[in-house]
């Protein structure tokens, strides 16, 4: 007998719960090993699958896009970030695309924070010096000293989402708001932030301490951190990157660090196909780098939600209607397509 049921291929394991309601509502085919699928993996997994639920280790370019059993007609990405998807291609095939937006919003600015913390104030540092010396020689007023965030000027570059939650908790740790964003914010949302609006990202670089990314991938935002924009920033400032890899140019902000014209970064994410770079581990050894393994939105919490949206968005389109975090190509979002 024929299940009714939406079939659906997932790339990577989820938490027990959400997989479990899956099973229920779909007939739900899991990648058991949680390892990166190749392009023939998928097209041989979703073979008479209506759905494809991926994540930002999923590769979907035209290519893969093109060769999709016709039986599918949804990818419901598990995630807020679709630029591992070419979504062109999937318009162009008639394809609709979803996300996750907003559940992340709390845990990646927490994550942004933390990080913007753990640099000065050498946290790192402190922790392996205990972990490596366990015969502590104790306090003393000139041991492990950092620097105070408080009267620093937070420059944001995407003032989104996670963006404003990000200048929020910074405001209450004293730090100066200044943001670079596509559009300016409404005054509601300014004031109570003291932000300053930079149009210029170039000047906004050279005005501030602390640089934080939160802005999207996409053509134009692609290598935003240039080597060029490094070198305008001030001399002992910092990166925080929670967003992604690509938005930095990283052999620069790797020579920026290492020359001293910046006093460090601190990354949740960066460039890994063929491994971290090596200069890259040297400067974490060193503490001037802090690397944490994409982590900004790895809480329990968060997961569930995400899956719990997938969930949302698979039943309304599979009911045959319009599912609510659906994505549109750049080029019909720009002229208002709904």
């Amino acid at each position: 007998m024929t299940s009714s049921k939406p079939k659906i291929l997932v790339t990577r394991r989820l938490p027990e719960t959400i997989e479990a309601r899956m099973a229920t509502l779909f007939e739900t085919d899991v990648n058991e090993a949680d390892a990166t699928l190749t392009a023939e993996d998928i097209l041989l997994g979703l073979a008479g699958k209506d759905v494809l639920v991926s994540t930002i280790t999923d590769r979907i370019d035209a290519d893969l896009v093109a060769r999709l059993p016709k039986s599918v007609r949804l990818i419901a990405q598990f995630g807020n970030g679709v630029d591992n998807i070419d979504l062109d291609a999937a318009w162009n095939a008639g394809l609709t695309v979803t996300n996750t937006p907003s559940v992340l919003t709390e845990d990646t600015a927490d994550m942004a924070m933390a990080l913007m913390l753990a640099l000065p104030r050498r946290l790192v540092e402190g922790t392996q010096l205990l972990l490596q010396n366990r015969a502590w020689a104790g306090w003393s007023p000139t041991s492990m000293l950092g620097h105070r965030l408080r009267g620093k000027a937070l420059g944001i570059i995407g003032m989104g989402r996670i963006g404003t939650a990000v200048a929020q908790r910074a405001r209450a740790f004293g730090l100066n708001i200044h943001y670079f964003s596509r559009q300016q914010r409404p005054l509601a949302i300014e004031t109570p932030l003291g932000a300053t609006y930079w149009d210029d990202l170039d000047a906004m670089l050279s005005a501030v301490d602390i640089v934080s990314l939160h802005t999207p991938l996409t053509r134009d935002t692609a290598n935003i951190l240039s080597a060029e924009r490094l070198s305008r920033m001030k001399k002992g400032s910092t990166v925080v990157n929670v967003s992604r890899p690509e938005l930095i140019d990283e052999p620069a902000l790797i020579a920026a660090i290492e020359t001293g014209h910046l006093a460090g970064a601190a990354l949740d994410v960066f460039d890994n196909r063929q491994g971290i770079n090596p200069r890259l581990l040297a400067l974490a050894e060193d503490c001037r780098v802090v690397l944490t393994g994409h982590m900004a939105s790895a809480t329990l919490e968060a997961r569930l939600e995400m899956g719990e949206t997938v969930i949302v968005n698979i039943r309304t389109f599979m009911d045959g209607h319009q599912p609510p975090h659906r994505i549109l190509p750049d080029k019909l979002t720009a002229r208002g397509a709904k």
